[in-house]
Order: structure tokens, then sequence, then C-alpha cells
């Protein structure tokens, strides 16, 4: 096997490469790298905030609502409840980085990275609302009642109402070809491997039993994965509603705790955030670099401007495509706003005080050390959290990925499960094979699709603030 990940390894690596150095080209400003992605997608989020003219605190207590059920429409075409479009699409961006990736953006951005977690956070929340409004305005309803949608088919609206299908058709099927190749990288391999480590870490490391049953574990994983994913989105759906509320509650309630043991670093903590965003931090080359690495952990978690998430959101019950982009913006609030935000006061508050960063720890281990700082078993709570988020990530990816097969190649029973079974080989497989650079080609595969995205939203952002508006008068 390991002759085999080389082989695959040295074939990939030119590939992934130059597809890494495209996708992530950064520019010099100020003596530091800005990656022009990053700021495609925080110029996004910040425009979308102020033209909708911060939808993200006028419609939150609406969305939360809908979420609650207060809205429920069983006769509408769709899916899934609002509940349930929304526990799918933070099962795929509540994932191990938001464990570990923290504590990285940390280390290289300094406490003032956590403020501007914080900010693109809640900036990222209006993006989302686009996305999500435009997933379910441009779905495909079928007659089986089953539903296709997300950007591929908004791309493909816009220019085809225009008399250019060609075009329309050209940069829909690049961006599913895109998020095809990608989901096998950040929603599946990686995932499975991720999930195997950590059940490592909890069964002893490299002693442990399970060392030498890589495979089988990886098998043992995809089996129980498929008895969710084969069902389809309300398969799905169903189980990321019990799975996700109960993870994300865990690891809330754990930070909660570690943060409230360290009471006294609080203030310290939240000031010095504030102050290094802001001033001249040198481990972070100042507020640009904070700035700069906040941004990207939590554009990277959330991943609004990417589209992604409205493909879950596009199986919704409802008659009102707002309705949806309201319930939406609640994802990037709990992904990062809440679960990131915790994540960085466990860091400032433990770690950083009690000098655990400069142990060479880093991403998951870091956070993992903190919790242990006050509460010796808690690796294990964080490892187990973490299994859980690999796995619900990749029930939300297999979605993703279908949905946009599905629009490359048609809708067919066999099509479909071909795509499935194929899915969960590479997830079976992600326990046994470190493909370093295989999971960079599916990364930068899967922020290439931002490009097309990003311009979509701009260009449908003048009907979307028109039809969130009437909808906001209209369940006033």
């Amino acid at each position: 096997m390991d002759t085999l990940a080389a082989s695959i390894d040295a074939f990939m690596a030119p590939l992934a490469s130059a597809l890494s150095a495209f996708v992530f080209f950064s520019v010099p400003v100020f003596g530091q790298q800005v990656p022009l992605v990053v700021a495609w997608l925080a110029i996004g989020a910040l425009f979308f905030t102020l033209y909708l003219r911060f939808i993200n605190i006028r419609g939150f207590w609406l969305a939360f609502r809908h979420v609650r059920g207060d809205f429920k429409d069983p006769s509408a075409d769709g899916e899934i409840s609002h509940f349930r479009a929304l526990a799918t699409a933070i099962s795929g961006t509540v994932g191990v980085g938001n464990i570990g990736g923290v504590a990285v953006a940390i280390s290289l951005g300094g406490a003032g990275a956590a403020f501007w977690l914080f900010v693109a956070g809640f900036l990222s929340m209006s993006t989302k609302l686009i996305e999500c409004t435009l997933g379910v305005k441009y779905r495909q309803v079928h007659e089986d009642g089953s539903v296709s949608g997300g950007p591929m088919y908004y791309l493909d609206a816009y220019f085809r109402e225009r008399d250019w299908p060609r075009i329309g058709k050209t940069l829909g099927g690049i961006y599913a070809l895109a998020l095809v190749i990608g989901c096998f990288g950040i929603g599946n391999m990686f995932q499975s491997n991720q999930a195997y480590q950590q059940m490592l870490v909890i069964t002893g490391g490299e002693t442990s039993f399970l060392a030498d049953y890589s495979l089988l574990f990886g098998l043992a994983l995809a089996s129980i994965a498929g008895l969710v994913i084969i069902g389809g989105i309300t398969s799905i759906a169903r189980v990321a509603a019990y799975i996700v509320p109960f993870m994300a509650g865990i690891y809330i309630i754990g930070c909660l705790v570690i943060i409230s043991l360290s009471w006294q670093n609080i203030p310290l903590a939240i000031s010095t955030a504030v102050s290094s965003a802001f001033g001249a931090d040198a481990m972070a080359g100042g507020a640009l670099g904070a700035l700069i690495m906040g941004f990207q952990r939590a554009l990277f978690s959330n991943e609004a401007g990417l589209g992604s998430a409205s493909i879950a959101h596009s199986a919704v019950q409802t008659r009102s495509p707002a309705s949806e982009g309201l319930v939406g913006l609640l994802e990037p609030f709990i992904d990062t706003v809440v679960v990131l935000t915790l994540s960085s006061l466990v860091i400032l508050t433990t770690a950083m005080p009690n000098g655990l960063m400069g142990g060479g720890l880093s991403g998951i281990e870091l956070t993992s050390a903190a919790f242990a700082f006050h509460l010796p078993w808690s690796p294990y709570l964080i490892a187990f959290a973490a299994i859980l988020f690999a796995f619900s990530t990749a029930l939300a990816w297999s979605y993703y990925g279908l949905q946009a097969w599905n629009y490359l190649v048609g809708i067919g029973k066999w099509r479909t499960l071909g795509f499935q079974l194929v899915f969960l080989t590479f997830f079976a497989l992600g326990c046994v094979l470190e493909l370093k650079a295989v999971l960079d080609f599916s990364d930068a595969m899967i922020f290439l699709i931002a490009l097309p995205n990003l311009v979509a939203l701009y260009l449908f952002a003048p009907m979307v603030r028109r039809e969130v508006e009437a909808y906001l008068r209209e369940a006033a």
C-alpha cells in the first residue's frame, strides 16, 4: 500500500502543485502574502452584508423561527424540513478543522486571528443567504418529488435566461466537475483518514490493536456510511438531524467547561485578541497577518462563497426561496461565530497562558492539550468529537458530489448507485493511503469553484435583495 500511495502521489504532485499555485496564488501586501481566493471571498462577504443592509442581524430571529418549525409546509415541493436542511449543511462544514484549524490560525496569525475569525463568520452569513436563496429558486423538482439544486443550476439559469445557454452550461459543467473531483478529498479521504487517526489516539496510538487494521477499519466505516448515503438526502438529513446537535453540543459544552476553568484569563484573552487584531503583533507580523489568518480559517471552515451548502438547502420543503436563504445564514453563525470562537477562547485562555503553544504542538494536538490541562481524560472527548465531525462531513459531501455528478451525466438509478459505491470505496481507502498530493489537488478544485460561484452571486444580488425584502414584509 505504501508503494502504491507513493506512486500515486508522485504522479499527482505536479498537477496538484500547478493547480494549487493558481487557486491559492498570493500577492504581497505590506510584507504579508495575501491569497487572492481569500480576498475574493472576504470582499464578497463584506459587500453582501452591506448591500443586504445587515440581513445577518435583521433576519436572524426569523431564521430561527423557520428552523424551529413555525413555517412548516408539508405540501410544498422539497424533501426535507428547514431544520434537517440546516443540519445537513452544518454537518458538511463543522469538521476536524473546527477543532484543530483554529489552533493553527492563532499559532501563525497571533491572538488577533481569533478576532478576525469572528468578524469573518459574521460577514459570511450574508453570503450564505444569497447562495441558499438561489439554490431553492433555481432547483429542479423531478416527477418522483426528488430535488436537484446548487450553483451549477443557477449558473446555468442566469445565462440561459439571457439567451447565452452555452456559457451557462459550460460554467455549470465546470463547477460540477470541480465539485465531483474535490469531494473525494475534502469530504471523503481526508475525513476517513482523520477518523482513523483519532481512533488510534483513543486506543493507544502506534501500539493500538487497530494499527495493523486500517483497511478493516475503513471498510467498517464505509459500510456504516453506506447505510446512510445510499438512502439519499432524506436518509442523510435524518441522521444529520441527530448527529449534528449531539456532536456540536458535546464539543460546545466541553469548550465552555475548559474556558470556565480558566475564567481568570478571559478578560486578558479578549483584550489581547482585539488589540492584536489592530496592533503590531510580532507573532502575526502585524494586524494584517492576523486578519489574513482569521479570515482564511473562517472562510475555509464555513465555505461561504463556494456554494456547496446550497445543494443541501435546495432540498428543503418551502414555497419561498428567501425562507431558506434566511435559514442558511445560521450556518456560518453556528460553524464560525459559535464553534470556532469557542475553540479560539480555549486556546487563548488555556493553551497560550500556560505555555502549551511553545512545545511543538499544533492543530488538533494543541486543542487536545489545552483540554487535557484541566481534564486529563478530555483528549478522549476530543477524539470522539473529531470522529463524529469527520463522519458527518462525509455524509454531506457524498450528497454534494452526487448532485454534481447527476448534473454532468444525468439522473439514473445505476448512475447514482455507481457514484455512491465509488465514493464509499475511496472513503475506505482514506484510512489506508495518505495521499497528500491527491488531497492538495482536490482542495484546490474545491476552492476553484469559488471563482464562478461568487460571480453568480454578484449578478443575482439585486434579485435576491428584492426577494428577501418582500419575504420579510410578508412574514412580519
